[in-house]
Order: C-alpha cells, then sequence, then structure tokens
C-alpha cells in the first residue's frame, strides 16, 4: 500500500442496485471505531444504512477506476448535511477524504452553505474533521456533531 496523497478523484453516481456494496463497505470502514466502543453490530448498522438510503445522493469515490469509498451529501434546511463519508480501510490514509471534502467545500461556497457532519464518539474521524475547518456545535451520547460555515458568495 503507498501513503502518497490523492490529488484526482472522481464522484460517479450511486444506484440503487449499490445498496449491498455500499452497506459491505460502511460496515468495513466503520467497524474498528464501533467495536472499540463496544457497540459494533452489523445488523444494526444495516438497517441505519437503509433506512435513510437515498442514491441520487450517493456518489461513488473513484480513484484509478477503482471504488475506494463513498460520500453522501443532503441539502437540508441549515445548509448541507455531510450525511455519510466512508473510505475503505484499505485504501483511508491516503488523502481521498480530504480530496473529497474539496469537492463538497466548493459545492456549499458556491452557494454559501454551511456544512454539518455527525462523527462516532472515539472515531478517527473527529480529528479529520476538525483539522479540515469544522467546528463542534453539539455532542450526543455516542455522535459529536460539527459545523463549517459557509464560505463566500
Amino acid at each position: 500500500m503507498t501513503t502518497a496523497k490523492v490529488c484526482h478523484i472522481v464522484l460517479t453516481p450511486a444506484r440503487l442496485q449499490d445498496l449491498e456494496a455500499l452497506v459491505a463497505l460502511r460496515i468495513a470502514a466503520m467497524r474498528a471505531s464501533l467495536e472499540r466502543i463496544g457497540r459494533f453490530d452489523p445488523v444494526r448498522s444495516r438497517e441505519r444504512f437503509v433506512a435513510g438510503f437515498t442514491p441520487e445522493e450517493t456518489r461513488h469515490i473513484e480513484f484509478g477506476g477503482e471504488r475506494v469509498g463513498f460520500v453522501v451529501v443532503k441539502v437540508c434546511n441549515e445548509g448541507l448535511l455531510l450525511d455519510h463519508l466512508y473510505i475503505h480501510p484499505d485504501f483511508q490514509g491516503r488523502g481521498f477524504g480530504a480530496a473529497v471534502l474539496q469537492q463538497v467545500f466548493a459545492r456549499a461556497d458556491d452557494a454559501a452553505l454551511p456544512v454539518r457532519v455527525g462523527a462516532l464518539r472515539g472515531s478517527d474521524s473527529n480529528r479529520f474533521y476538525q483539522r479540515h475547518g469544522f467546528v463542534l456545535v453539539d455532542e450526543s451520547e455516542w455522535d459529536i456533531y460539527y459545523m463549517r460555515d459557509a464560505g463566500p458568495c
């Protein structure tokens, strides 16, 4: 596995037929974090994802023709919700998440919208989001919620 930083990713639309592959990727990406806090349950993880799955808001993250993750961005009253951002464990730490955030931020900034995101308490994703300008705005028993203010018009 190389540690070279990524410079170019492609986001491609997901389809309903991709559901099981997305569920498997989500479980693989979250497993370690959920196991650390004693909450790993693949059945619950699948059910939670399936309940909110919207193919039209879901994009595969591809690099060099290979699917390395997926992202879900939803428009809501408060701006954009970064509902899911998962990179397969084999590809983490190589800049894919940061490259996706650049595209999400560009979309948000073009529309002068803030971006919200939630992260599992104890997950490495908390440091990732803070490093990329998200600020803590709320907490619950299992999750921490962040906001990135709207960029200039």
